[in-house]
């Protein structure tokens, strides 16, 4: 019955895919050319997975250490240590739980003493060639300590130090509050909420020399009810002096600046030199500025669609360090649309908005709009130092830039990204972006950056930026969606090593590890390989392998700017193709006149549109098998809604991608006539319904009509349902059960007189087996008799 249940999926998959199909033909190039599941990526050896601990959850804090060859993991009351090389095999942990007193407190607070009230690491960062600063939540009371991890990976040395200090200002209260953090020249700068309740949010710069700074508290100008995402440090000139540290996040939209409740995405500039100010501004910053990050399609009708929830972002480096490009991840939290965006921006436009119009509030309606008036010297904002001469720290500066400052801490203009517009929109599908990391890849034809994003069900998707007409012009193909959790869960952090060649992911659930190139995945022919126009990988003559640019062979095919196999391949495409048809295998099915059948072919990559041909039986001319009223074709095959006997022959199916076409497999139909399917329908019932005394037909295993239950499923004539087949199958199995149940009792009984008379004495006290059974059975209804009357009889009053 096995090809009865496989020809039911079959149908109604075929069916299902026809109410989809036209929609997904018109975004094909909006969708992975492969994807691979979470067992494919297992069975791939592409994946190592480290599931979690029983008694943990929550691996979102990474910090990636390459030179030591480990990755430490924060996660709830637990630090680990992977080997980078394979973290399944290999790993440490240190567990770091909150006070018993914490947690109490915690509880008696009304939070949740399992989701809540433990110690979740929200700050790993590298203090010295030794040590490594780790903060947690500590049950609402946040904590910070020295983790000892050695000088050397053969030290062995991984330890949390003795002395634990106050995390107030460096993780967050609450462990569902995300926090930012960087640790630059011993001081810590910070981005989280400062206080049991999560009211005051600030962004903090402890440890140190200097004496703790923070932003103004409780002035939504500078911070209203936000979110941070990364903290960076970006040198502004060749003079340290002027180095800047950048945070991104986002918050409510200013009083004015929007007539609803709208979040805006934010970036935020301080100089690394900031002493804080005189007076109002004692301990608070006197360099702080941010701006909008803008991120939004322009639509027909002048109205654009804006992504303003910042989930992440990656710096990548370029040619000048000052300059690197900023990858940005949005999402929507509109009710009417749903979508995410990944949009780049460049250090020469942000800084430009730092130095225009500082936003003021003005006017009878109070709203905002660019200062007009005389700002004061120095502009608000600059670093001091030698380039701008007299002042040598911010404490120096005049009153009224300390007070400018703290009445205009925020830009007039946006921030617009490159082009004005997303390199990448996804709004067709059920997931959001959560996690970006960018690498820099060299190709035979040029640099290309691979982004590495991470969604929010647990899939990554590979997606390469090939410049079109112009470097601004760029084109983002979709490599690869794979999924690298065993259940739907948000990654919320990434990490890639280029040493070792691998994507680190965070959930929590656990811990994943992923190659960045896969490049066996693609195929075994030299086509196959460049059309994946994957900058990772290349034919080599024999396979499709690693790409490495040092590597001088002149057979080594790659095309990823184009990603056209006939120029690179085409004198090997003939070959491929002969050797295709000669190894594929020839299989035969079966059809009803009159009823419908599904030809399943579905190509690996699906950018790739199937093409059928037909062939006749004894003829060697094929035929083009095309849309119609009888035959609809679709991404997983070929559906004939109603099969005549004309239509028995061979069905080639092709994948034909970028001009390219490739055979993937060979099919026989043979169309069994209605007149002669009732013949062998009730040759076949005689044939399973012997005689007691008649011997059953000789008949060899290859005479025996396996594909009976498939025929009378695909809508022969005589049956008009599902159910009705079904029905009628149970109906025939229970009359088999009961006829060969009355055979073997009759074997029995004749078995029994025929024997000698000594067996007759010796079985007359013994009941037969049939008489037995039956004795049995009668008990039984007996029993369930007294039962039911026990059940019905009424109860005594």
């Amino acid at each position: 019955m096995s090809s009865f249940w496989d020809c039911v999926v079959l149908l109604l998959g075929g069916l299902a895919v026809l109410r989809t199909d036209g929609f997904a033909a018109q975004n094909k190039n909006n969708i992975p050319r492969l994807k691979l599941s979470y067992k494919e990526m297992l069975e791939s050896n592409n994946l190592e997975t480290f599931e979690g601990l029983s008694n943990s959850s929550s691996y979102h804090t990474f910090l990636l250490d390459e030179e030591k060859g480990r990755l430490l993991v924060g996660a709830k009351d637990h630090i680990f240590s992977f080997n980078l090389v394979n973290i399944s095999k290999e790993y440490t942990q240190i567990p770091w739980l909150a006070a018993p007193n914490r947690r109490d407190e915690c509880k008696w607070a009304g939070k949740d003493l399992s989701r809540e009230c433990s110690n979740f690491i929200k700050v790993l960062q590298p203090f010295n060639h030794t040590h490594v600063y780790a903060c947690g939540t500590g049950a609402f009371h946040p904590v910070c300590t020295y983790l000892e991890v050695g000088r050397k990976p053969e030290d062995g040395i991984f330890r949390l130090g003795h002395h634990v200090e106050n995390g107030r200002g460096k993780s967050p209260y609450d462990p569902r509050l995300s926090t930012a953090s960087m640790l630059i020249d011993g001081e810590l700068y910070a981005g989280t909420s400062a206080d049991f309740m999560g009211r005051d949010f600030a962004i903090f710069r402890t440890l140190g020399r200097h004496h703790p700074i923070r932003t103004e508290q409780h002035d939504s100008r500078w911070l209203n009810d936000p979110r941070f995402v990364g903290v960076h440090q970006i040198s502004e000139s060749d003079n340290p002096e002027d180095d800047k540290i950048y945070l991104f996040f986002r918050e409510h939209a200013m009083d004015g600046e929007y007539a609803g409740k709208a979040t805006y995405a934010r970036i935020g500039q301080l100089c690394k030199n900031d002493l804080g100010g005189h007076r109002s501004l004692v301990n608070k910053w006197t360099t702080f500025l941010k701006a909008r990050l803008v991120c939004s399609v322009p639509g027909s009708n002048g109205i654009d669609t804006h992504f303003d929830e910042l989930q992440d972002v990656f710096l990548m480096s370029t040619k000048d360090p000052k300059s690197p490009l900023v990858y940005a991840v949005f999402t929507t939290s509109s009710n009417i649309f749903k979508g995410s965006a990944v949009c780049m921006y460049s250090m020469a436009d942000i800084r430009r908005v730092f130095l225009g119009p500082y936003a003021h509030r003005d006017g009878p309606n109070y709203q905002w709009v660019p200062f007009q008036g005389r700002v004061p010297y120095p502009r608000p904002g600059t670093c001091p130092s030698k380039t701008f001469g007299g002042f040598d720290t911010t404490k120096d500066l005049p009153d009224e830039v300390v007070t400018f400052a703290r009445a205009h801490p925020a830009m007039f203009n946006p921030i617009y990204p490159i082009n004005n517009r997303p390199i990448m929109v996804k709004s067709d599908v059920d997931y959001q972006f959560t996690q970006i990391v960018v690498d820099k890849v060299e190709a035979e034809d040029g640099l290309y950056d691979v982004m590495f994003i991470g969604t929010d069900i647990g899939t990554i998707l590979k997606v390469v930026s090939i410049p079109r007409g112009s470097w601004h012009d760029l084109e983002e193909v979709l490599l690869e969606e794979m999924t690298v959790f065993r259940e739907p869960t948000a990654i919320t952090a990434m990490e890639l090593s280029t040493k070792q060649q691998q994507l680190y992911l965070g959930s929590d659930m656990g811990v994943s590890q992923m190659p960045l190139h896969r490049c066996e995945v693609y195929g075994k022919a030299c086509a196959e390989c460049c059309l994946a126009r994957d900058p990772y990988c290349a034919w080599d003559g024999s396979e499709c392998s690693r790409y490495f640019p040092m590597a001088k062979r002149r057979t080594r095919r790659q095309d990823i700017r184009n990603g056209d196999p006939l120029t690179q391949c085409s004198d090997l495409q003939h070959d491929e193709e002969a050797n295709g048809l000669t190894t594929l295998q020839d299989k035969t099915v079966y059809g009803v006149e009159n009823s419908s059948t599904f030809l399943e072919c579905s190509p690996k990559s699906q950018r790739a549109r199937t093409h059928w041909q037909y062939q006749r039986s004894g003829e060697e001319r094929r035929e083009e098998v095309k849309s119609g009223e009888r035959f609809i074709c679709t991404d997983q095959g070929l559906l004939i809604r109603t099969l005549s006997k004309s239509d028995s022959g061979v069905y080639i199916c092709q994948a034909v991608e970028h001009g390219f076409m490739q055979t993937l497999l060979k099919l026989t139909l043979e169309v069994i006539g209605t007149e002669r399917l009732d013949t062998l329908l009730q040759r076949d019932d005689e044939r399973s319904t012997p005689s007691v005394y008649a011997p059953p037909p000789q008949e060899s295993p290859n005479q025996r009509l396996w594909y009976r239950d498939f025929l009378s499923l695909v809508n022969h004539p005589t049956l008009h349902s599902v159910d009705e087949f079904c029905e009628q199958i149970w109906k025939r199995e229970r009359k088999h059960r009961k006829q060969k149940a009355h055979t073997i009792q009759q074997q029995q009984q004749s078995k029994t007189l025929a024997a000698p008379s000594v067996q007759v004495r010796s079985q007359m006290h013994t009941p037969s087996l049939a008489a037995k059974w039956k004795h049995l059975q009668d008990r039984q209804k007996g029993r369930n008799r007294r039962t039911h009357d026990i059940q019905r009889a009424p109860r005594s009053v």
